[in-house]
């Protein structure tokens, strides 16, 4: 007998989108089978999901909790931590997401994941996995840390091109750490996790607007300009092209200029793949002259509505792969505390209502199909980053992670339906459809706006990055 047999009309399944009943025992999808095929003697209990959409659950491949935060007036604060975040995530539908290990001097590798296992074991209701980020200069002992790190699971190598903002210098690893990092990745079957800026022009730009006297945030799409994105990607392809083996993932995409760069190195034949945000898919620099307009942003910054025209080609002609958040979930008075180029806090508060947001522009707004748009939300996050099959399939033998979207529930979003924080970016947005059920690993997790998950229910995800993957032959 099957713990829970959820049937629908549209099930969004490797093989496309069919009638079917999917049938769940001991955490897994033990079956698929036309709508029907079972009765409700077969289960414990049968969802009749007719009328909705069920799909994998989401994927966010870029988040930030319990994130160390420093502000201009010397204090430091933290983003909110994976217990508020990943329930916020689960009643969006989203039930894996990955967050970083932030390697810094006087840790090992391995500490620096340790430390991070603390903030998340048995504080997060959905599961997760970290990519490991590394800064500033690099010892010589730290590549072999990598190499064990990338052997034990953890294939993800997060690098920044730039120091994003001049209070946090020592963030950028220079391209000679970058290649012998390249040469390890490469080596352990991992893949690199871009931030891709050109730091002589952010720095230039910052100083250039100071000394204007233009140094209000509304100004940030100058400093964090397409060109730095052009100039940064091209450099770090050029020397992908160098390293046998490697792979790479540009993280929050945000340029016409980016998109172009990763088409033709895909075009190429290189094992390239592309993230954008929902920021910069749904606001432009425009926005930041709104009340508030800090609440927009994130690094890079928001740039024009040309780019952003380039960012949905990108998501059509496979260029762009996935749709992430980098979620910095903190209070207004937080978000919006810098008021200068050089202050401003990124991030953004927008796990729980990705999945609707896309769906809505995505499927109703501009006709993708429902296996596109799962594609961008979920299964590409998980096919890339080593979770596939497991995760971003209803397939017999993945994890039972489903979201089912209720097309009757189109509503406007306001920040009390929300479980995050005290403002939304969303706030006002029309959807064409809202998760009303989330099922994680079997167990149903959000129903109807009941909640019934338990902090013990996260597990960290030890990943391998396919062969398909890197020889870019999947997508």
């Amino acid at each position: 007998m099957f713990d829970l047999i959820i049937r629908s009309d549209r099930v969004v399944t490797p093989a496309g989108v069919a009638a079917c009943d999917v049938a769940i025992k001991d955490g897994k999808i033990a079956a698929i089978a036309a709508a029907g095929t079972h009765d409700s003697k077969s289960a414990h209990r049968v969802i009749d999901a007719t009328g909705k959409i069920v799909m994998p659950g989401g994927i966010d491949p870029h988040v930030h909790l319990k994130w160390y935060t420093p502000h201009p007036d010397g204090t430091v604060t933290y983003t909110d931590p994976p217990s508020i975040v990943s329930k916020a995530a689960l009643f969006g539908g989203t039930t894996t997401m990955i967050d970083f290990a932030r390697w810094t001097h006087g840790k090992t590798i391995q500490q620096a994941i340790e430390d991070r296992h603390k903030d998340w074991t048995a504080q997060c209701y959905c599961d997760y996995s970290f990519h490991v980020m590394v800064e500033g200069r690099l010892p010589p002992e730290i590549f072999g840390q990598l190499g064990e790190a990338l052997r034990a699971g953890y294939p993800t190598v997060k690098i920044f091109t730039t120091d994003i903002t001049p209070s946090r210098r020592g963030r950028m690893v220079d391209f000679g750490d970058i290649w012998e990092v390249f040469k390890v990745v490469a080596q352990g079957q991992g893949l690199c996790v871009m931030h891709g800026e050109d730091n002589d022009i952010v720095m230039h730009m910052y100083d250039k607007l100071k000394r204007e006297g233009r140094t209000g945030f509304e100004n940030l799409a100058e400093v964090h300009n397409a060109l730095s994105e052009d100039l940064s990607f091209r450099r770090v392809l050029t020397l992908a092209e160098n390293v046998p083996g490697i792979t790479l993932y540009f993280m929050h995409v945000s340029a016409a200029s980016g998109v172009a760069a990763i088409r033709e190195a895909r075009a190429l034949g290189m094992p390239v793949y592309g993230e954008t945000l929902h920021q910069y898919l749904m606001y432009t620099s425009e926005d930041y002259k709104r009340p508030n307009g800090q609440m927009y942003h994130t690094y890079p910054s928001l740039k024009s509505q040309a780019d952003q025209d380039e960012l949905w080609a990108g998501t059509v002609d496979n260029t762009i792969h996935t749709v992430a958040t980098d979620e910095v979930c903190c209070a207004l008075n937080v978000k919006t505390l810098g008021k200068r180029i050089d202050d401003t806090t990124g991030g953004n508060v927008g796990v729980e209502p990705r999945v609707a947001i896309m769906y809505t522009e995505m499927v109703g707004r501009r006709g993708y199909s429902l296996e596109k748009f799962v594609d961008l939300v979920s299964t590409n996050a998980a096919k890339i980053m080593g979770l596939y099959p497991r995760k971003g399939a209803i397939a017999a033998g993945a994890d039972a992670d489903i979201a089912v979207l209720d097309p009757a529930k189109r509503m406007t979003i306001r920040k009390e339906m929300l479980h995050e924080q005290d403002y939304s970016p969303w706030e006002g947005h029309e959807v064409h459809a809202w998760p009303v059920l989330t099922v994680m690993r079997g167990k149903v997790v959000v129903e109807n706006g009941q909640f019934t998950a338990d902090l013990a229910d996260g597990q960290y995800l030890y990943r391998k990055i396919s062969e398909e993957i890197r020889s870019g032959a999947m997508l």
